[in-house]
């Protein structure tokens, strides 16, 4: 795999992602509470919640929600590798005050030194890993559980998101597939299709869509992976990525109707990135209605 891919994908996506001493100072923007979560599958974990403008606890109606992987990376510039951030606090504000999107609820668990084992639902033979099981554990168990206890959450599987990037956009698309009653949108930001010899591929490929079957964004950029072992002169990230694309529509999926593909000519595999396209992530999954739907 190491020859295959460079660094910015191979090596990149299989360390956690910690705190850079140089890193800038805090970023946050909006209504976001922190929580320690211990969990008896994965001991100790911090998660952000960000509320969107207007937000009350004594609301009469649940907000949809995300779920986004490598929370330390989402709001804050200080918390994330290499002090970018993907600015998805600044993003919503926006985007909601601009009347784009409706409110959202952000939900941004930290990784950890087991990043690999919790992000991977199979073994890649060269880097180990498969033991997303136990972080599902958590998410389905205890956190998702928790936090609907104390926020005003959809139970509407069509208004709840799992979002994320690299190996946690395969976790993405791995849960979107094999969970589709939990989430009914996957945003799969430069999944880490390669893993485990291309496993999740195989996986959609095999069986039938599930039913109902979540709407998926799926992107990657051209300068994430400048090899090609088929020289077939199209990087092989991008051969990865439209492979994925192929099995979907031949299980039904649509272009722009619940599958959203964009090839991004230029765009490299890093937190800079995927901040510059996460608010058309939001744009296609909480488009703003009029009246807001509000529900029980």
């Amino acid at each position: 795999m190491s020859k295959r891919y460079p660094p910015c994908y191979g090596q990149l996506p299989l360390r956690p992602y910690v705190r850079d001493i140089r890193a800038p100072k805090a970023s946050l923007t909006g209504d976001i509470r922190k929580h320690e979560v211990f969990s008896r599958y994965i001991g100790d974990r911090e998660v952000l919640v960000y509320l969107p403008p207007g937000y009350s606890e004594h609301d009469h109606f649940l907000y949809p929600y995300a779920l986004l992987q490598d929370g330390q990376n989402v709001f804050d510039a200080r918390t994330s590798v290499f002090g970018v951030e993907w600015s998805v606090d600044e993003t919503a504000e926006r985007l909601i005050a601009e009347q784009q999107i409706t409110p959202v609820v952000f939900i941004a668990v930290y990784n950890s030194d087991e990043r690999v084992i919790e992000y991977t639902p199979f073994a890649d033979p060269d880097y180990g890993g498969g033991g997303s099981a136990i972080y599902e554990a958590f998410l389905f168990k205890e956190l998702l559980p928790l936090l609907e206890s104390r926020y005003s959450l959809s139970r509407r599987r069509e208004e709840r998101a799992i979002i994320g990037s690299s190996l946690g956009g395969l976790l993405a698309l791995h849960l979107g597939w094999t969970r589709p009653e939990a989430f009914g949108m996957v945003g799969a930001l430069s999944p880490s299709l390669w893993w485990g010899r291309r496993g999740v591929i195989t996986a959609m490929a095999s069986g039938a869509a599930p039913n109902p079957r979540p709407r998926i964004w799926l992107d990657g950029g051209t300068m994430e992976s400048l090899a090609d072992e088929n020289d077939n002169g199209t990087p092989d990230v991008i051969d990865d990525l439209r492979t994925l694309r192929a099995v979907m529509l031949s299980k039904g999926y649509e272009l722009d109707v619940d599958l959203f593909y964009h090839e991004l000519e230029g765009e490299t595999h890093d937190e800079a990135a995927w901040s510059a396209r996460v608010g058309d992530v939001l744009r296609a999954f909480f488009p703003q209605r009029e009246p807001w739907r509000r529900n029980s």
